[in-house]
């Protein structure tokens, strides 16, 4: 199988951009292992998908690419089909989810793609693709259950081993498992003894129930933050891959894939995606030591809003950020004095709201609501006590 990839490799690197493979000192002291991310979020459309989709559509016959191109997605496969088809001179209708992220639609339409919203999940918009494809006689791009696209993600893990040797484990994230299908195919053919490790949101684990039921199995409905690996039903093709070349399957809880979101941002100065944090947030859940581990950052589409939100909830989950709110009597001074103590115990307002008319005593008090950078969970019970010490009861908010 190496072959094929190695083939496909060929066909995309002019376009293609060789990610880099970054050595994560944090991770590596915290889990006390070797941990390296492999930066697909540093790819031209901002993910790997551009590489199965451009392997796609440069195998196609002239009559396919003269007919055009049609798919469905959640965000990061319609980027890669539309830059492909662009690039090649072709038409591509892209169905995206209306759950969809503005930027990624917005980035599809920039790329030449003609977007149609459709559905609630990726599962919706795969039938509305299947549909317009029978219809207009076009050529349906399937975002994992295909070998082209398969092969196209492969090249990842060429890159890869030509970037580290001796590695020992490589956790990727899975939705349909088109990824993990490419980099486990190729991986084991370089290396038997490598442990290739899936990861998928909490709330969307159709592949890990699959694989521990040793058969193909869909769930009702996905419920997590990483809308980009959120799909009910795995590809046939995907799975027996995975069946056959993978290790393990596990799963990670949304609240650790904000928390490794954050840590990327913080620490590498790298924007991920909610999916792409996934195979980083898994780091915590190995039982090895000293092992040369790669993580497979896969994109960092991501909206603006977003980000702000998924920070400010990180914040709070690690003790960095603390609201809360208390009812001070309303004469001049005791704001000061409040300010005073949080400026004493070193936390560092970044909001505060000072409004009567939410206090319970209306006549005597105003109530202030505060928001503090803090340093911990620690440091949080110091402010609360020290306020109460001083007969300042306070309301936590978050």
């Amino acid at each position: 199988m190496n072959e094929q990839i190695e083939q496909a490799y060929a066909n995309i690197k002019d376009v293609v951009v060789k990610t880099p493979l970054l050595y994560s000192q944090i991770l590596s002291e915290t889990s006390k292992n070797k941990i390296y991310l492999k930066c697909e979020n540093l790819q031209i459309t901002g993910a790997y998908k551009l590489r199965g989709a451009l392997n796609k559509i440069r195998n196609l016959s002239p009559d396919e690419k003269h007919r055009g191109v049609v798919c469905a997605s959640a965000g990061n496969h319609a980027q890669g089909v539309a830059y492909a088809a662009s690039a090649a001179k072709i038409k591509s209708i892209i169905v995206m989810p209306k759950t969809t992220p503005f930027l990624k639609i917005q980035s599809t339409r920039g790329f030449g793609g003609q977007v149609v919203l459709y559905g609630e999940c990726f599962d919706d918009a795969y039938q509305e693709a299947q549909r317009i494809a029978k219809e207009q006689g076009i050529t349906f791009v399937h975002p994992f259950d295909d070998m082209d696209i398969i092969n196209g993600q492969g090249t990842i893990a060429l890159e890869i081993f030509d970037q580290l040797q001796d590695i020992d484990i490589i956790l990727c994230p899975i939705g349909g498992g088109g990824l993990i299908s490419g980099i486990s195919l190729y991986a084991k053919s370089i290396n038997p003894n490598i442990k290739i490790i899936g990861v998928q949101a909490a709330g969307a684990n159709a592949m890990e129930k699959s694989f521990k039921a040793k058969k193909l199995l869909g769930i009702d409905s996905v419920n997590t933050i990483a809308e980009g690996i959120a799909v009910k039903t795995p590809g046939t093709l995907n799975f027996s891959f995975i069946s056959q070349y993978v290790d393990d399957v596990i799963t990670v809880t949304d609240h650790s894939i904000v928390d490794s979101l954050l840590l990327l941002m913080e620490k590498h100065k790298l924007v991920a995606e909610t999916s792409g944090a996934a195979s980083v947030a898994a780091v915590k859940k190995l039982d090895c030591i000293n092992k040369k581990i790669v993580c497979i950052v896969s994109g960092g589409n991501i909206d603006m809003i977003k980000i702000s939100s998924l920070v400010d909830s990180g914040l709070v989950s690690r003790g960095r950020m603390f609201g809360f709110s208390v009812e001070i009597p309303n004469s001049p001074g005791q704001l000061i004095k409040v300010i005073s103590y949080l400026t004493e115990l070193g936390g560092n307002i970044i909001n505060l709201d000072h409004n009567q008319f939410k206090a319970k005593n209306k006549v005597q008090n105003v109530q202030v609501e505060f928001t503090v950078e803090t340093n911990g969970f620690d440091h949080i019970q110091q402010i609360k006590q020290t306020l109460e010490e001083h007969g300042y009861f306070i309301t936590q908010q978050y």
